[in-house]
């Protein structure tokens, strides 16, 4: 099993711990990226990756490595402390360059048959609102699967949380762990996400955007194909 996390602070807390806890009960290959350290880059809104192609992004280059580790992975973590009740800036910046990978324009296939865990956590609150700011981000990918864990530790340093606490993270993580994977190479998309595929397939065959037009069309996708049947 390959593993990438995405981590969305560079300093290794609460998050990091816990993320690199469920990778490691994963027992596979795993592959990290700390943000901003690993890509500090803002969407400029140049509308190039939706209108033309994601190669024109200026920052394309930047982010390819984290691209193709995502895309060899069997499974994604994405990791954020709670900032204001959402995910870092980092982490939404990171996420940003996304959009031309959503389905409603060029979906890569690989996503329909991969895991995801979105994790979160704060010292008191905020953890739904954030792993909801990742796992949109999942969810329009095509993720087949997206779990999302956060928790709330009662401190700003992972050295002082309790031992308690420490063990209840543990044990989810275990219970987590299982999850993913008894799920490696079964896993399918939601209804949801074969339902919305199927609404965007309507547009597509209609004509929405040129580029992303001519990608459904090459993939078959508005024929009779599916990305989760490759």
């Amino acid at each position: 099993m390959r593993i990438v996390i995405i981590h969305g602070q560079s300093h290794k807390g609460s998050t990091y711990h816990i993320a690199r806890e469920l990778a490691e009960k994963l027992e596979g290959k795993i592959t990290e990226f700390f943000l901003p350290r690993d890509f500090d880059s803002f969407c400029v809104g140049c509308t190039s990756c939706f209108g033309k192609d994601e190669k024109l992004c200026p920052h394309y280059e930047k982010l390819k490595p984290i691209t193709q580790a995502m895309d060899q992975a069997d499974v994604i973590i994405l990791a954020s402390p709670v900032y204001v009740y959402h995910a870092t800036g980092a982490m939404k910046a990171f996420l940003d360059h996304y959009g031309y990978r959503w389905m409603v324009h060029r979906p890569e296939e690989k996503m329909f048959h991969k895991q995801a865990v979105c994790i979160s956590t704060a010292a008191g609150a905020g953890m739904k609102s954030t792993n909801k700011d990742m796992a949109d981000s999942t969810f329009f990918w095509g993720i087949a699967k997206t779990y999302k864990y956060g928790t709330a530790v009662y401190e700003t340093s992972w050295n002082r949380v309790s031992a308690k606490v420490k063990r209840r993270i543990e044990k989810k993580n275990t219970a987590l762990a299982k999850k993913i994977k008894k799920n490696q190479g079964r896993v399918k998309p939601s209804i949801k996400t074969i339902a919305f595929f199927g609404v965007i397939r309507l547009m597509q065959k209609n004509g929405f955007n040129e580029a992303d037009a001519n990608y459904w069309k090459a993939k078959g996708w508005t024929g009779k194909k599916r990305p989760w049947k490759e």
